[in-house]
């Protein structure tokens, strides 16, 4: 009988909470690029 592995609480939270933080990155970065025309303003 295979027993499955248990993950815990904190690693999922802090998965989701990582996922959740590189959307709202990316999400300002489009924004950076739409008003600017630059991937990261102020440099070049």
């Amino acid at each position: 009988m295979i027993v499955p592995k248990s993950v815990e609480k904190e690693k999922i939270i802090a998965e989701q909470l990582n996922g959740r933080f590189a959307m709202i990155g990316f999400i300002a970065a489009i924004g950076a690029y739409l008003t600017t025309g630059q991937i990261i303003p102020g440099l070049v």
